[in-house]
């Protein structure tokens, strides 16, 4: 008996392993040859009968088999994963004549002599997902993490295994011992399309482009969610290797790559210079609207290994790459109506009310129009047809107004000489583009204030979203900022949304933003003119909010960096009696927590920096946390007084401001020396 199941194991053993080779194989042909073997049923088949022996055999169920891509048990949260080389961000070129300047600058680093004059690059296309690195053991998958800060992501490990285009082994029988594989993770427009209809039709949010899907879809607490997702991935990258060598160039090793199974881009081409890299860039840009998946650009890169190192890095930037961009995209559409919204400061903006259109993956439905001068300006008109255009999460905005498809019967707009919430007189400040409600009791500028008293920057009530808060003030439950502070259970169950769970992790959440940082008070208040690194500035002078209540416009002046408009604007808000009284309502709430004391060295103490760029393993608030610890301050702008200007990828304006101003630029490893 026992040896008839040894026999029974023995033969089931060889099934699973000949239908698991052949799954994988059937995976590949279709995945990454996009030359499949077989039909979908006939693939169905196949993958049944390994469901059945494995259920059959518990014991021959493996983690690389092509069954367990249907989604492990869901996750509390994700885990941290260090990535072994850091995954860096590339600098941008955004037109010819920045691409040939780029080709300039990497030739002082490269014998251009040894190429025949001309340097040889591997161009390639900029999906618009989410980057991941994916960690292979003696080819086998162990890790998939996100880029995160570049240094660490998210452990995603579960969710990459349900992604069918990610072989769980390698195609090979000498894998490396260990390798960090680079790619991106994305959602074809097809699938993307699919997914929203889906979301839709069973009352479920809406993604706004396919990466938001993709990175959304990838970072699911419950890997069966992923699992029924047409998620996509391309590889093309390399982090840290052990036990291979890699090939003189990047386009043998994405050859490589795809021997092993891994997806790798369709339209790449070696390139002779800037000028065929050029003509690369161009080409692709007249196929870019057929394309089934989104791009935002060319990648392009020294082909040869031993050339990018030579090349070195800026900035912590590799020098021998860059993102060659495309412009934003434009589309024409209808503007149908012209609505005011009201802000916080009771700032009226207009917005154009457009018909529906796609620009860039998104279905845009409004567009800024920034103030009634810019209208007049652009003499944009209800009923106009209009180029807009949208650059990456940028508002909607118009760029031109086609004024030869005029029929006659357009309409001017004007903002209105009264709220459009309120009714309040709306008023306009000589020498300001700005037209303001002067209701002290508006609703929608309530509303617009608790968004921002509530938000990560200030008191970072989590959970208390837009939608929450336009239910709270509507339904008459805050009228002022410290009702917050005086919700019950039963008032937020009364709420459309709330549940028993919901409730509680809400109120607990208002309950832990009652000791807030003083700076992030201050920058919650929503003063006029008085940003985060403001409220920064005014927390370190004073220390206690009782100090700044009493300040003058002097006291305030006496902080570099706060002009004349600021210093009266913020007199005006704490010297203003309906203000007066919300602050005493409020601090008897809420119990600021003074700034203590640095315990660092005061090593920047009267030294200013301003940031600009991508930083390669900070963020720039944590950059700016070490900066004001050491007693150091952070400007938003740059002039002669700037001792410093932090500055890593994609610096723009302020780097070249500081470069004419001889101001002294340094990247994130000197600025790193200097802290320690």
């Amino acid at each position: 008996m026992k040896e008839a199941k040894k026999d029974e194991l023995a033969k089931a053993r060889k099934e699973v392993e000949k239908l698991t080779a052949e799954l994988e194989h059937h995976n590949y042909q279709y995945y990454v040859m996009d030359d499949p073997e077989v039909t979908d049923a006939g693939y169905d088949k196949l993958f049944k009968r390994l469901q059945k022996l494995e259920a059959e055999h518990p014991e021959l169920v493996h983690a690389h088999s092509p069954t367990q891509r249907v989604g492990a048990k869901p996750l509390d949260q994700f885990q941290k994963y260090r990535h072994g080389v850091p995954m860096l961000s590339l600098a941008n070129a955004f037109n010819d004549e920045e691409l040939v300047a780029f080709d300039e600058r990497v030739r002082k680093f490269i014998d251009v002599k040894a190429s025949g004059g001309e340097l040889e690059y591997f161009a390639e296309l900029k999906f618009d997902g989410l980057s991941i690195n994916l960690v292979y053991e003696n080819g086998l998958l162990v890790n998939g993490a996100t880029r995160g800060d570049g240094e660490v992501g998210e452990d995603v490990t579960e969710n990459i295994r349900t992604i069918r285009t990610i072989p769980l082994k390698l195609k090979t029988k000498k894998p490396p011992a260990k390798i960090e594989i680079r790619g991106e993770i994305i959602l074809t427009v097809k699938a993307f399309e699919s997914l929203n209809r889906d979301q839709a039709n069973n009352g479920e949010k809406t993604f706004a482009n396919p990466r938001n899907a993709a990175a959304g879809s990838l970072r699911q607490l419950n890997p069966r969610i992923t699992a029924k997702r047409p998620l996509e991935g391309f590889f093309y990258g390399v982090g840290e290797v052990q036990g291979y060598e890699l090939p003189a160039t990047i386009a043998e090793f994405e050859d490589e790559l795809k021997s092993w199974g891994l997806p790798v881009g369709r339209w790449r081409k070696i390139c002779k210079g800037a000028k065929d890299v050029l003509k690369f860039y161009h080409e692709i840009e007249t196929i870019r609207e057929d394309l089934p998946f989104e791009i935002d650009g060319v990648v392009v890169k020294l082909n040869s290994f031993a050339a990018q190192s030579a090349a070195g890095f800026v900035s912590r930037a590799p020098r021998g790459m860059i993102a060659f961009k495309y412009p934003p995209k434009k589309v024409v559409t209808l503007i149908e109506d012209i609505q005011v919204q009201v802000g916080r400061t009771g700032a009226l903006t207009p917005v154009a009310i457009v018909t529906p259109v796609s620009v860039g993956g998104v279905i845009v439905k409004r567009a800024t129009l920034h103030n009634q001068d810019e209208i007049d300006r652009k003499d944009i008109r209800i009923g106009d047809q209009v180029v807009i255009q949208r650059a990456g999460d940028v508002i909607p905005e118009v760029v031109e107004v086609l004024k030869d498809k005029r029929r006659g019967d357009e309409r001017k707009f004007f903002i209105p000489d009264v709220c459009p919430v309120c009714g309040s007189p709306v008023i306009k400040p000589e020498g300001e583009a700005v037209a303001r409600c002067s209701g002290r009791n508006c609703v929608a500028k309530l509303r617009e204030r608790v968004k921002h008293f509530v938000q990560k920057d200030a008191l970072n009530v989590e959970g208390l979203g837009d939608k929450i808060v336009d239910q709270l003030v509507d339904g008459g439950l805050v009228k002022r900022l410290h009702d917050l502070f005086d919700l019950t259970f039963d008032d937020l169950m009364g709420l459309e949304g709330f549940a028993e769970k919901s409730s509680h992790k809400l109120l607990n959440s208002i309950e832990g933003a009652r000791t807030p940082e003083l700076y992030r008070l201050i920058f919650g208040l929503g003063i006029r003119h008085a940003g985060e690194a403001t409220a920064k500035l005014i927390a370190q002078k004073f220390k206690s909010f009782k100090k700044i209540v009493h300040a003058s416009e002097e006291d305030f002046l006496e902080i570099d960096g706060l002009g004349v408009e600021m210093a009266k604007s913020l007199v005006e808000y704490f010297h203003d009696e309906q203000t007066e009284e919300e602050l005493e309502e409020l601090l008897h709430k809420i119990h600021p927590v003074e700034p203590k004391a640095s315990t660092h060295s005061q090593i920047f103490a009267g030294k200013t920096f301003v940031l600009t760029g991508t930083l390669p393993t900070m963020s720039r608030g944590d950059a700016e946390k070490l900066i004001e610890d050491r007693g150091g301050k952070v400007s938003s702008s740059v002039s002669k007084k700037t001792d410093f200007v932090l500055a890593g990828a994609d610096a723009g304006s302020k780097l070249d401001k500081a470069n004419d101003l001889g101001v002294k630029v340094i990247a994130e490893d000197e600025f790193l020396k200097m802290v320690k």
